[in-house]
């Protein structure tokens, strides 16, 4: 079973790390054959499988459901599960939450924020609970930013998530995870934190890992699909062609091929 050691040693070593989400223990089990190295079970889940406008709905239980069910299909992969929308709001709220989803399986809680976050890092920290912190565009926060838009696309906003970024590392943040920001700015901070692995959507082909819904990436989103997205189902066929486009996806991250220019957003900082 891959660990949080082992993510930090592939970083030192410059080994590009694949990560999906996942939701259930077939997926998972054909994600274990496919050597996918770590999973995200996203609250991504509320539109993905529960058909939501959003992931605002989503509920601690549901995370942890789902967090059991991926866990008891995949026995290889290093496992983070999101702490919904709110349920994090207090330091009460979080060390329960994060309490619920380790004893469902997960080896790492993700939050959605920045500075402000601290404290709740130190204390889960402390607690033996690992933290992931998603900054740039976080969807439990998509009221806010007027939607899914680039974030940080300003030399201000950076330097303002890179500030960010520099306190929940300070406070024990033990992985960052980056979406939706300029690719010059993915690599700056993958730089920035050596002692930290920096998991990339949409933030260019430097971060030391990447990670995609794993609908998107098997062409199941009907309508809009993001700049950042490749479809791997396309290009497989056959009965096995999930578990191939799996492989495809493992290796193209792995051989830096995925994310190409195309599914990066260049901006001048």
């Amino acid at each position: 079973m891959i660990s949080l050691s082992d993510l930090r040693q592939f970083k030192a070593e410059g080994r590009k790390f694949s990560c999906l989400t996942c939701y259930d223990a077939s997926m998972a089990k054909a994600m274990e054959i496919a050597q996918i190295d770590s999973i995200l079970i996203g609250d991504s889940l509320g539109m993905s499988i529960q058909g939501l406008d959003s992931t605002l709905p989503v509920t601690v239980a549901d995370m942890a459901y789902h967090t059991a069910a991926v866990r008891r299909g995949n026995q290889h992969a290093f496992i983070m599960t999101d702490l919904p929308f709110m349920s994090y709001a207090t330091l009460p709220d979080a060390l329960q939450s994060a309490k619920t989803v380790m004893q469902a399986g997960a080896q790492m809680v993700k939050m959605e924020g920045g500075a402000w976050l601290s404290e709740s890092i130190q204390v889960l920290a402390r607690n033996g609970i690992p933290v992931c912190v998603h900054l740039g565009l976080t969807p439990q926060s998509v009221h806010m930013f007027g939607g899914y838009k680039l974030q940080a696309r300003t030399r201000e906003a950076a330097d303002r998530l890179i500030a960010d970024c520099q306190a929940v590392v300070d406070a024990g943040a033990a992985l960052l995870l980056l979406e939706c920001v300029p690719a010059q700015l993915g690599k700056e901070i993958a730089a920035l934190f050596p002692q930290v692995p920096v998991i990339g959507i949409g933030a260019g082909a430097d971060t030391d890992g990447q990670v995609l819904v794993v609908q998107d990436m098997l062409g199941l989103t009907f309508g809009r699909v993001a700049r950042f997205v490749r479809n791997f189902m396309k290009e497989q066929a056959g009965e096995t062609a999930i578990l191939d486009a799996f492989k495809a996806y493992h290796a193209a991250v792995q051989e830096q091929s995925f994310p190409a220019k195309e599914h990066t957003f260049q901006v001048e900082l």
